[in-house]
């Protein structure tokens, strides 16, 4: 009976220490699986942080430039954005009105009304092209900024004259202060250009420039202008 006793409360304390030892190994198991899953998070939550602001600004900005192709596609199959010229001019004022330095000058020639499909001219005058503009002045000439409306007629297939009219906001002397260069009296003038150009490509073309900006005596103060001759490069899309 003794013996049997002993056998029951050995096994008794074996079964406990048994269930002692998986209790324990699967809380330790737990705990383990507690602490790489918050490892994990952290991880994650870190990653999320550090990564995820370049990938989001990565994806915008390939979806941006994706944007910007098609639209320059779009925009050249319509010809709406139809001519960049890029030119360099000199004043061509007088002795007290001269402005020093050059003026590199970039404009942007737009063609909603597809001008270059016209076949007479009353339609070439209907269906001016829209151009935007500026020039800087690199002495102490006036900067520019300018817009207007361009009218191309063509003398022969490669040679061809060009009329702009508009207006243009600058940056020069507008009352005589003692210095020397133009006095403009107004900050908003009318701007008119003229243009002699030679198509060398279907795309290429060079030409000689002039303009010429004033308020017309619409506004009190002086009057000098601001008058420009130059050499111009525009590539047609």
């Amino acid at each position: 009976m003794e013996s049997s006793s002993c056998k029951k409360a050995s096994f008794a304390k074996a079964c406990r220490h048994n269930l002692t030892s998986q209790h324990e190994r699967k809380w330790a198991d737990f705990s383990y699986a507690r602490e790489s899953w918050g490892w994990g998070i952290e991880v994650q939550t870190n990653f999320e942080k550090k990564c995820l602001p370049n990938a989001k600004f990565g994806f915008l900005s390939a979806a941006l430039f994706s944007s910007l192709v098609v639209h320059h596609d779009v925009f050249a199959a319509d010809t709406v954005f139809d001519e960049l010229r890029f030119g360099m001019s000199a004043s061509i004022n007088g002795s007290g009105t001269h402005e020093s330095g050059i003026f590199p000058s970039a404009t942007i020639f737009f063609d909603p009304l597809s001008s270059g499909e016209a076949v007479t001219w009353q339609q070439s005058i209907l269906e001016p092209r829209i151009y935007l503009g500026t020039s800087v002045g690199t002495g102490d000439g006036a900067d520019q900024v300018y817009g207007g409306l361009a009218w191309t007629l063509d003398v022969t297939e490669k040679l061809f004259v060009e009329l702009g009219l508009g207006g243009t906001v600058h940056n020069g002397d507008l009352n005589d202060d003692g210095t020397n260069g133009p006095k403009l009296g107004c900050r908003f003038l009318f701007r008119e250009q003229v243009a002699v150009g030679y198509r060398i490509t279907d795309n290429w073309q060079i030409l000689a420039t002039a303009d010429h900006s004033s308020h017309a005596d619409l506004c009190d103060g002086p009057n000098d202008g601001l008058s420009h001759a130059g050499l111009a490069v525009g590539y047609s899309f």
